[in-house]
């Protein structure tokens, strides 16, 4: 009898791990595309970031909308609190004194190094992700999403407002660079 029962919690155990298996896998394959698509959307920001010229990095389609450097440093912003703030906990900067990720009076170099940083720290953080929390929960502008639903929020964020830098390059009479697949 005693033999019957160790079997059985050691098939349970067996049968267990091997459903666990495949789902942590795929949790693990979702980082490394996840990573995959971040660095080329980091190497295309970057290409577009260099290509526009720094004296229209000011230019806005409208009174209303954000100028070409702001685009660019607003999708260092939402980087940093998408990952370092909301996913990793830390305080969210306050947006009306810290200017590290905002145009303030920065060059165009220093704005590129700035965004090339961060999409750095994102990286990373995202490299080091307990890939057992992706299925955690947050409110997120009043929605309950994932932190894997995050993570493809973030990414949509960065495509909506690199879409518009390349609308702003067309305006101008430039051709933006050529696109790069899987971001």
């Amino acid at each position: 009898m005693r033999h019957i029962k160790h079997f059985i919690i050691l098939t349970s155990i067996i049968l267990c791990s091997s459903f666990a298996s495949p789902m942590l896998a795929q949790e693990n394959d979702f980082i490394k595309e996840y990573l995959e698509r971040l660095e080329n959307s980091k190497k295309y920001l970057l290409l577009v970031a260099e290509t526009m010229p720094e004296d229209i990095y000011d230019y806005k389609a409208t009174p209303e909308s954000m100028s070409f450097a702001e685009n660019l440093m607003h999708i260092g912003w939402a980087m940093d609190w998408h990952s370092q703030s909301l996913m990793g906990g830390r305080a969210a900067r306050d947006w009306n004194t810290d200017t590290e990720l905002k145009v303030d009076n920065k060059s165009k170099k220093e704005m590129i190094a700035k965004i090339d940083e961060t999409f750095n720290k994102t990286i990373e953080f995202i490299s080091n992700f307990d890939i057992h929390k992706l299925e955690d929960r947050l409110d997120y502008f009043g929605s309950d999403r994932t932190k894997r639903q995050v993570l493809l929020l973030l990414a949509d964020h960065i495509t909506h407002h690199r879409g518009q830098m390349l609308v702003y390059m067309r305006l101008n009479g430039l051709v933006p660079p050529r696109y790069v697949l899987y971001q």
